[in-house]
């Protein structure tokens, strides 16, 4: 089967760069793919993107070593088993509360007798090899959401859950939850203090902390913390920015 190169780069400590896909289209995303992610997300819960626009956006990403990770839109098994047969290497799933959360969102992305996901990767196989059904449950890689100050509370015990490989912290949400205001960066000094404990309780049940970020900056401090796979921008703010730094420049010209 096909190597998940995300299990590798952790193997060496090393983190993950993750880009993330918002807008629907495959050559987006393979224009995307092309620039060096390690990894790139496909957003079908705040994204505009559908299953199909789904499908042809991680057939452009195979086009590249990239790996290709899908956030699906809730913890519900048929959108989650969607999206592995499409060829998902890694599920990120959001609003994960509590133990049974975790534990499900385990169970939907393995086959029996591990897991509860139904047999039939129909691209997943093309992607990753003939042998997929046989190596699918040690390649795939699941992730929960820590975002609501339920999942804080109980973060021992979700990271406990035997086969969840990784969590993802929603910086956002996770403020929100702690009375703060929604950002990735700048966050209150009590959603600072979050970020660092889950980390370091990731750390100390051998599971991969993940991080949504807006800076660079943001990105390598938290990396420093030990996260080891971080979101460092998302196509459509790429494409915003870039716009606005070509015409900030062009007006900002003397006339000629």
């Amino acid at each position: 089967m096909r190597e998940n190169r995300l299990r590798r780069l952790w193997a060496a400590e090393q983190p993950v760069l993750n880009g993330w896909l918002a807008l629907p289209g495959s050559f987006g995303a393979e224009v995307m793919a092309h620039q060096g992610w390690d990894a790139l997300t496909i957003d079908l819960q705040h994204g505009l993107i559908d299953a199909q626009a789904m499908v042809g956006m991680l057939q452009a990403i195979a086009t590249t070593n990239t790996v290709p990770v899908v956030r699906v839109p809730w913890l519900e098994p048929g959108i989650v088993m969607k999206a592995l047969d499409a060829g998902a290497y890694g599920v990120i799933c959001p609003m994960i509360d509590s133990v049974d959360d975790a534990a499900r969102l385990v169970s939907y992305t393995h086959y029996a007798p591990r897991g509860t996901r139904s047999f039939g990767p129909i691209r997943a196989a093309l992607y990753g090899g003939a042998d997929y059904a046989a190596h699918a449950d040690d390649t795939i890689v699941a992730f929960a959401m820590i975002e609501t100050a339920h999942a804080l509370e109980r973060l021992d015990a979700i990271l406990s859950v035997e086969g969840l490989d990784a969590i993802y912290v929603g910086p956002s949400d996770l403020s929100l939850a702690l009375g703060c205001r929604p950002v990735f960066d700048d966050v209150e000094p009590k959603v600072a203090e979050a970020i660092a404990h889950i980390a370091q309780r990731a750390q100390a049940h051998g599971v991969v902390a993940g991080i949504h970020n807006g800076r660079v900056d943001v990105a390598r401090a938290r990396v420093a913390l030990g996260y080891r796979f971080v979101t460092l921008g998302t196509d459509s703010r790429l494409l915003a920015a870039g716009s606005q730094q070509l015409l900030g420049a062009m007006r900002a010209a003397p006339a000629q």
